[in-house]
């Protein structure tokens, strides 16, 4: 546990493969955990063994914050919970039909973007905060279909619950310890007070969303034909049945705190590295937008009807993006449910097993000149988001694969075309591109350590000029 200390534990994971091999045992405190950062130990894991290795271990931390598994993403395996819910997750909330019907709102969503950075005195954009506002009130508003009140509160509590849900707290270590319980106890109480904080935030949010439901079926409220959002689809299961098992308050809790944190923080997450790579590279950055300016020229905003399927180097370039960045550097854990062998290597029941995706889109044997960003890399390769090239895992594989890949590329990709098209970017005080500070912060994803603030200028079209 001491190779850890001082580092992200990605880099430090990364480093000790370097030296020990692909498949490595620590102990992380009281922990037993097996690293694998080779596409061969990977398949094994998530292909090969996926049934075994399909549970998560669910930490003090974390079993706080996903209602004690009650969600989808740390549900047991194999339980009726799980299924059901991954099922309806999978075919209805974030199914293509129910992706593609929340185009409208991207496209006010990042129009709305575009305005209020057009309406911005011409200073420093903290592109960090206004792509995280975009995620979430996007986010909201296909979750909940209006935007959150308490937005500014409830990001800066998930801030910093995804940093104490990274799985490296002392409780979480030394789980049967009652001295770490005793020395980490500061940490404990903030995690309960985070989700209780969080919990007040979502239960609102459903009550609310109740009563008008209320309203609008009597007719007191306008609504009645409004567009059918993710609680709305929630609310119909839990009070008509259908699915198999009965959706308590808690796992409706749960599985809204997974479409929020997921939802919004990984597209913010990777949208912001997009753009913090595509400042450092300005060849690139000419390209992508000429690519969007052609398709787009002369038009006042960014139909994604327009762009879908049209943009193949944007496209590379969010690959790119996930193959430097992946969100979740070393996806979520799994958990051996029965020993087994990983590459020849014993793997006890119960090893908690880390795979170091963030490794594997660094690893120079892999790809060549692996730590530049080159989407060009991904013209003529067919690599795609389905979790089959186990280079390449930004959204997991196999039974625990994200759901919402789809809904959150389709995010990332309108988003970037917005601010590709309507502005030119560029360091402030004319700074090279090599002076940005792509530090990564502590968590259980790996965001930009310090904000991204760019110098926006408006771009006007060749012959539109007033």
């Amino acid at each position: 546990m001491h190779c850890l200390l001082g580092a992200l534990p990605h880099h430090a994971m990364r480093r000790l493969a370097q030296r020990y091999g692909p498949v490595m045992l620590l102990r992380l405190g009281h922990v037993r955990a097996v690293v694998v950062s080779s596409p061969e130990a990977a398949r094994e894991v998530m292909k090969t063994h996926d049934a075994i290795f399909a549970n998560r271990p669910l930490y003090v931390t974390m079993d706080i914050f996903t209602y004690s598994g009650r969600n989808i993403t740390f549900a047991p395996y194999q339980s009726r919970h799980w299924k059901e819910v991954r099922r309806l997750c999978a075919t209805e909330l974030l199914g293509p039909k129910r992706v593609l019907s929340f185009r409208p709102i991207r496209e006010e969503e990042a129009a709305s973007l575009v305005r209020g950075i057009a309406a911005s005195p011409p200073a420093l954009v903290n592109v960090s905060e206004r792509i995280k506002v975009l995620m979430t009130d996007l986010l909201m508003r296909c979750a909940i279909g209006d935007r959150c009140p308490m937005r500014d509160e409830y990001i800066a509590d998930m801030d910093k619950a995804l940093e104490l849900m990274a799985g490296f707290n002392l409780i979480d270590l030394f789980p049967g310890s009652w001295l770490a319980r005793t020395l980490g106890a500061g940490s404990l109480r903030a995690a309960r007070e985070l989700h209780d904080r969080i919990h007040r935030i979502t239960q609102a949010i459903i009550d609310y969303h109740e009563s008008k439901g209320a309203a609008a079926t009597t007719g007191d409220v306008e609504g009645s034909s409004r567009r059918e959002d993710i609680l709305d689809l929630l609310l119909r299961f839990q009070k008509d049945g259908g699915l198999g098992i009965t959706l308590t308050t808690q796992v409706l809790s749960g599985v809204m705190f997974d479409v929020f944190a997921a939802g919004s923080e990984t597209t913010g997450t990777t949208t912001i590295w997009a753009m913090s790579e595509l400042v450092r590279s300005p060849r690139v950055m000419e390209r992508a937008q000429s690519e969007v300016r052609q398709l787009l020229h002369g038009k006042t905003r960014v139909p994604e009807a327009d762009i879908q399927g049209r943009l193949p180097y944007l496209q590379t370039v969010i690959k790119e993006t996930l193959r430097l960045h992946p969100p979740a550097p070393l996806i979520l854990p799994r958990l051996c449910g029965e020993s087994t062998k990983v590459l020849g290597f014993d793997v006890p029941e119960g090893t908690t097993v880390f795979v170091n995706v963030w490794a594997l889109g660094r690893d120079k044997i892999l790809w060549a000149d692996a730590d530049e960003f080159k989407p060009e890399r991904f013209e003529d390769d067919t690599t795609d988001f389905s979790g089959t090239d186990f280079r390449f895992l930004p959204g997991d594989a196999g039974r625990r694969m994200c759901p919402g890949l789809t809904f959150g590329v389709a995010n990332i990709e309108i988003t970037l075309a917005s601010l590709l098209y309507h502005f030119d970017w560029k360091l402030p005080g004319g700074a090279s591109p090599y002076e940005l500070d792509m530090s990564e912060s502590y968590g259980i994803t790996a965001r930009r350590k310090t904000d991204l603030l760019l110098e926006a200028t408006p771009y006007v079209p060749h012959g539109l000029e007033s």
